[in-house]
């Protein structure tokens, strides 16, 4: 599998590491040791995934994703010497697709980035042409990947796009979080807890009443319309 790759690690050996065994599997590698380099690298160029260290001098991995998630629309995968839960929902709440902690098979990195990268080749032609959906006073538009929210548009990232997509497209049915985590990351890794911390980044831009995005106590999430009953256009 092909693909351009941003490792971003201020330990040297373990850049030299990871871009030799991710070159090694025909991807293109880059490499920068710091935080600022890694934004204005992004800024310049085009990557399909981010390989990004949190524990960092100066600017961190998680300021990183913060400045860029809205900006770039390829998965963010942390590598961190921090295991904590706090800290792998912390990441995953910035944005993040994934958290790997140190020390880490090369075998299950390089699974894990090939697992994201297929993903989203299987996503990106079916991004656009999905037509608008419309329920209460949401407006989705996958066509021209925006929302709308009572006429007002909403910044989304694309990841939340997709999700919010996939909601609407169900709407009225109660979907688990495996469900979700299967059908919008199409993917068997990674941590499925990353589902419910897109839940709470959607509901904290598009729905802060909880109008729209239900919880379904022990079984998922439904989406319906204000009044409570999914409707479409």
């Amino acid at each position: 599998m092909s693909g351009k790759i941003l490792v971003v690690d201020d330990d040297a050996s373990i850049r030299m590491l990871v871009s030799d065994v991710l070159a090694d599997r025909g991807y293109t590698v880059a490499a920068v040791p710091s935080g600022e380099e890694a934004v204005e690298r992004l800024a310049e160029e085009r990557f399909d995934l981010i390989l990004l260290d949190i524990m960092m001098k100066g600017m961190d991995g998680l300021e990183v994703c913060r400045q860029v998630r809205d900006k770039v629309e390829c998965p963010i995968l942390f590598l961190s010497a921090k295991d904590s839960a706090r800290d792998i929902v912390a990441g995953l709440g910035l944005g993040a697709d994934d958290y790997l902690t140190k020390p880490f098979e090369l075998e299950v990195l390089a699974a894990r980035v090939e697992a994201h990268l297929r993903r989203q080749l299987r996503c990106a032609p079916s991004a656009a042409g999905r037509g608008t959906l419309r329920i209460g006073d949401i407006c989705l538009d996958m066509e021209n990947m925006s929302v709308m929210r009572a006429g007002e548009p909403v910044a989304l990232s694309t990841r939340e796009l997709e999700l919010l997509n996939y909601l609407m497209s169900h709407a009225g049915q109660t979907l688990s979080r495996e469900r979700i985590y299967r059908d919008v990351w199409k993917t068997e890794y990674g941590d499925i807890s990353t589902v419910a911390i897109n839940i709470k980044n959607l509901r904290i831009k598009l729905d802060p009443e909880w109008r729209h995005i239900k919880t379904v106590w022990g079984q998922g999430y439904r989406f319906v319309s204000q009044s409570g009953f999914a409707e479409g256009e």
